[in-house]
């Protein structure tokens, strides 16, 4: 069993910086994505950037030019850093591996608060 560990989240003034951390205990090989999710209060959880196994990227378009999704393959760890934050970028993010198609399966970090305000 896989466990995923998200770091790097707290507090920051707008326009400030953080980067998140997630960090798998296990392997991951094989994996298709590596996808970090948002979950603002009272609103549904939505898709921030993913990372493909084949290195391709995508992000929301609310975070483009902002965020960037990256993985490091020596730590087994996928990163998010963001840049120039809002507060509306204030939410709980998750972070989640998957391998798609036959063997699938999928993992869940515990998520980690980033809180943009002044």
């Amino acid at each position: 069993q896989v466990q995923l560990v998200e770091s790097g989240g707290g507090l920051v003034q707008p326009g400030g910086s953080l980067r998140l951390s997630c960090a798998a205990s296990g392997s991951i090989l094989g994996f298709s994505a590596m996808v970090w999710y948002r979950q603002a209060p009272g609103k549904q959880r939505e898709l921030v950037a993913a990372l493909r196994a084949g290195g391709s990227t995508n992000y929301a378009d609310s975070v483009k030019g902002r965020f960037t999704i990256s993985r490091d393959n020596a730590k087994n760890t996928v990163n998010l850093q963001m840049n120039s934050l809002k507060p509306e970028d204030t939410a709980v993010y998750y972070c989640n591996v998957l391998r798609s198609g036959v063997s699938s399966w999928t993992y869940w970090g515990q998520g980690t608060q980033v809180t943009v305000s002044s």
